[in-house]
């Protein structure tokens, strides 16, 4: 089942239409298998739906034609190597679909068709097991970054040290920059809460003391997901 369906006992490897529309086949339905996974449980554009779903045919194709040439071979090697800098750097997940799809076209290329269903479906059975479970999932921590606006007439240095010592176990002041044409000031923290509980009360001490301008205390931004 795992066999080749073309003759590779010589070095030119041939095929019958046969093979040719039963690999054709295998990489059309196991490319909807790729797309249908990345679609499940994450934002996605059709055109890169389609693009999952099309590119192990075409990646079926371009081994077919080189199968036994090793100077095509390496002319291929090199056209795939310009696509990566001639697109738009993906997310991670972006980057594994792809890779999933040509690794199906490359199987089917081959003839490999048995091994190019066991592998989807062994692949596609973790990913969306990993998907589907907590996982890599980052847990709540209590780092915030913490943005205060300021009137430009207040001496800014120092000025939230003890409201911040009584709601935090660490802050740093990482950013000054100023806003509105320069009449406004806006202090960025790199902040530890002691309780999560106590942020309303946080952000209602500042507010009195920079006299309710603007607050903003969110997350810390984690890493894109690219590879």
């Amino acid at each position: 089942m795992l066999a080749s369906l073309f003759d590779t006992g010589t070095t030119t490897v041939t095929f019958t239409l046969v093979d040719l529309l039963l690999s054709m086949g295998a990489s059309l339905v196991l490319g909807g298998v790729v797309a249908i996974c990345y679609m499940y449980k994450n934002t996605y554009t059709k055109n890169f739906v389609i693009t999952l779903a099309i590119l192990p045919l075409l990646v079926q194709l371009v081994i077919m034609l080189v199968n036994g040439n090793l100077g095509a071979g390496v002319a291929v090697l090199g056209a795939f190597s310009l696509i990566r800098f001639r697109s738009v750097p993906g997310g991670s997940k972006e980057i594994v679909t792809i890779f999933w799809s040509m690794g199906v076209g490359l199987a089917t290329g081959m003839g490999y068709v048995g091994y190019a269903g066991l592998f989807s479906l062994v692949t596609g059975l973790f990913y969306l097991g990993l998907t589907l479970s907590s996982f890599g999932k980052m847990k709540e921590g209590l780092d915030r970054s913490l943005k205060i606006t300021l009137a430009e007439d207040l001496d800014f240095p120092g000025i939230f040290d003890d409201i911040l010592e009584k709601y935090t176990s660490d802050f740093t002041m990482q950013q000054v920059k100023t806003t509105e044409m320069g009449s406004l000031f806006e202090l960025t923290y790199a902040i530890t809460l002691k309780d999560l509980k106590e942020q309303k009360n946080l952000i209602d001490d500042l507010r009195v003391r920079n006299g309710n301008l603007p607050i903003t205390l969110g997350r810390v931004a984690t890493n894109k997901e690219e590879l």
